[in-house]
């Protein structure tokens, strides 16, 4: 399967915007679709997931309340819709799919993780 991030962009802190996630070259089968970001310097975090066998949703803790992990079966579509941006949030946002029944207990590792998109850069201006 093939990821495709995107949505990213130039936005003012306080505003909002949206990241998609689609996925090609097949079904889009998962345990789980997560979301992490990576600033310069810093290690790739944990941003939300979605988990297919309960529809949980899952939060990284410094956007809990602000952003919301979603998806659209017909679609083959997984969305980020992310407010109240801060400058903080500034990073590259990556979608990546896990597959195992591990990637659903362990959705806030990297390493649950086997599919990777390229990322897409969201940049907050204070």
């Amino acid at each position: 399967v093939q990821l495709q991030a995107y949505g990213g962009g130039l936005v003012q802190s306080g505003g909002s915007l949206r990241l998609s996630c689609a996925a090609s070259g097949g079904t889009f089968s998962f345990v789980v679709v997560g979301w992490f970001r990576q600033a310069p310097g810093k290690e790739r975090e944990f941003v939300a997931a979605i988990r297919r066998r309960d529809e949980r949703t899952f939060y990284g803790s410094s956007v809990k309340g602000r952003f919301t992990i979603s998806r659209d079966n017909a679609k083959n579509t997984v969305y980020l819709e992310m407010n109240s941006l801060e400058p903080e949030d500034t990073a590259v946002y990556y979608c990546a799919v896990g597959r195992t029944s591990d990637s659903g207990a362990y959705y806030y590792r990297r390493d649950a993780y086997a599919y990777w998109g390229q990322g897409t850069q969201v940049t907050v201006s204070s």
